[in-house]
């Protein structure tokens, strides 16, 4: 990110958190700051693209915004109702955990199938293509794990988590594909011409994501 980049960020951040100033923390609120930062984000470089100079699209995406006291003073009942907040953070965990759950065994499953076929001598290619299980059940884990409140940070995005699964089922699936492709072929380069594709764009997507994430520790954390 350039210099611009991140003072134009900075300041949506400022401008955003400054409106919930008096909003007690919470994974709702989390979220919707979350939201509010990318759409003004997005309008902000819609505004520059049409030739506005910065400053000047930073105050167009603040009045495009519309009047937010409504959103505030929702966020306010919410950040006071810790009955609410309790239901909401135990319901998340509970999708969470099941994805979690869910997603370490079909990796087992992937894995110790692969095995099982290797070992009766049907034919490499056959275990191998059982690795497409590891490859959902790390997609699956991932974003599982992301979308996870805990007491230090609070969960992701699920559109940013959702990204980073992709990211990791890329890479996953790529050794999948180089694996498949190797046993099928036997042609070393091919195979790594089938591992660059997914590769590359797996790395390229992940790197993109750490990059430009956002702090998630929760404010006791950072005092």
């Amino acid at each position: 990110m350039t210099r611009n980049d991140n003072r134009r960020d900075k300041r949506i951040v400022d401008f955003i958190d400054t409106l919930f100033v008096e909003v007690g923390p919470s994974q709702q609120l989390f979220d919707l700051k979350e939201e509010l930062a990318t759409n003004m984000k997005e309008r902000i470089l819609d505004f520059q693209a049409r030739g506005i100079d910065a400053d000047a699209a930073f105050k167009e995406a603040v009045i495009a915004m519309g009047d937010l006291s409504g959103l505030v003073d929702d966020m306010r009942r919410i950040g006071q109702d810790t009955a609410k907040q309790s239901v909401y953070s135990s319901m998340s965990a509970r999708i969470s955990t099941i994805g979690l759950v869910s997603g370490v065994l079909l990796v087992l499953f992937g894995v110790l199938t692969s095995a099982m076929v290797y070992y009766m001598n049907i034919s490499g290619v056959a275990a191998a293509g059982n690795g497409v299980f590891v490859v959902a059940g790390g997609v699956l884990v991932t974003y599982s794990f992301l979308t996870r409140e805990t007491s230090r940070k609070y969960a992701m995005n699920k559109v940013r988590a959702a990204l980073f699964a992709l990211a990791i089922g890329l890479v996953l699936f790529a050794v999948f594909t180089a694996i498949m492709t190797h046993l099928a072929v036997g042609e070393m380069y091919i195979t790594i011409a089938s591992l660059m594709v997914f590769l590359l764009t797996g790395i390229g997507l992940f790197l993109f994501l750490v990059l430009t994430g956002t702090d998630r520790r929760k404010d006791t954390q950072r005092r």
